[in-house]
């Protein structure tokens, strides 16, 4: 009997309610190891209708030249660099991904590192546990309130945190040239739509919440961080490639830059020897700071929902189409 139900594939991993959801309407071929089995997945793509992935498949040409009859790409994230998206419009797929569902969590994320880099008490614990008591060490550190944090990229994470520093008490400085100074979000907000030079100078905190294309590849390099204060901190959730890696390995380990929060690096997984191992006052994660178990249920049921609308569209587009031509 011929199976006419459409065929989902998912490369990474996704909450089982999401799978089950799918599930009722089409075949799901869900595996979080297939982002690393590169012949089975282009095996399963032979005849998939669609293809789920988080950031780490690329979805290349010659992946979709893999799957002819593929209509859409649901990424579990919001950022698209793993994803070529001329590529993909060429094909007429479609690309899903889960717009504002993992915010909050982001958000929360560059606050939480704010306040542990702000105060610079929070590492200490084995030097504590050893039997040290460096007090008069760990005396100086800073408060959120009345600090400054600098938005680097003002869209909807951006402006989120922004809310979030702003009901600490801190002064917020934004910058992204898509956003106009007469905007409504400056206002919303209540940040300072500043010039980049002009909030990077006025930062006690950096967050940086762009995209990495070319024109912000390196956006924060050794002379854009040279006009920050000695004891500004920076925190990267967005992409690796914006920061220059060595140029703030180099401002930690001479004492130029506070402290400095990476959840994204240029190459992932971090290699060793990276530029940034021993850095002192660095927080490494890896890529998870999107990353909750709400969040995780929000940004499947939507790309889900979205995959399921596209597919189900297209089936009765389909239909339409056989009907007319008999």
């Amino acid at each position: 009997m011929k199976n006419d139900r459409k065929k989902v594939v998912v490369s990474e991993f996704i909450d089982a309610s999401a799978v089950e959801s799918l599930k009722q309407h089409f075949d799901v071929h869900a595996n979080a190891s297939l982002v690393d089995q590169h012949d089975t997945l282009r095996g399963l793509l032979a005849d998939a209708d669609a293809l789920i992935v988080r950031n780490r498949t690329r979805v290349t040409q010659a992946l979709l030249d893999a799957a002819p009859k593929l209509i859409a790409v649901g990424r579990l994230g919001v950022g698209l660099d793993n994803i070529d998206l001329a590529a993909c419009a060429q094909r007429g797929v479609q690309v899903l991904p889960a717009t504002g569902a993992n915010a909050r969590a982001v958000a929360e994320y560059a606050i939480a590192a704010a306040l542990m880099l702000l105060r610079g008490a929070y590492l200490s614990s084995a030097s504590v546990a050893a039997g040290e008591w460096p007090r008069t060490a760990l005396s100086n550190g800073r408060e959120a309130a009345g600090s400054t944090l600098a938005v680097i990229g003002f869209g909807g994470i951006g402006q989120l945190v922004a809310q979030l520093a702003r009901s600490l008490g801190m002064r917020v400085a934004g910058y992204d040239p898509q956003q106009p100074a007469s905007a409504a979000c400056w206002k919303e907000t209540g940040a300072q739509c500043m010039t980049f030079e002009e909030a990077l100078r006025a930062a006690d905190v950096v967050s940086v919440h762009v995209p990495l294309v070319e024109s912000t590849r390196n956006l924060l390099g050794a002379a854009q961080l040279s006009m920050l204060k000695p004891h500004a901190v920076v925190i990267n959730t967005s992409r690796g490639g914006v920061i220059d890696e060595r140029a703030l390995a180099d401002a930690l380990k001479h004492g130029r830059l506070g402290g400095a929060a990476l959840d994204v690096f240029a190459d992932e997984p971090l290699k060793a020897g990276s530029p940034l191992a021993g850095a002192p006052n660095l927080v490494l994660t890896p890529h998870i700071a999107g990353l909750t178990v709400q969040s995780n249920e929000r940004v499947s049921t939507l790309v889900a929902a979205r995959v399921t609308q596209a597919l189900l569209e297209g089936e009765r587009d389909s239909q339409r189409r056989e009907g007319v031509s008999t």
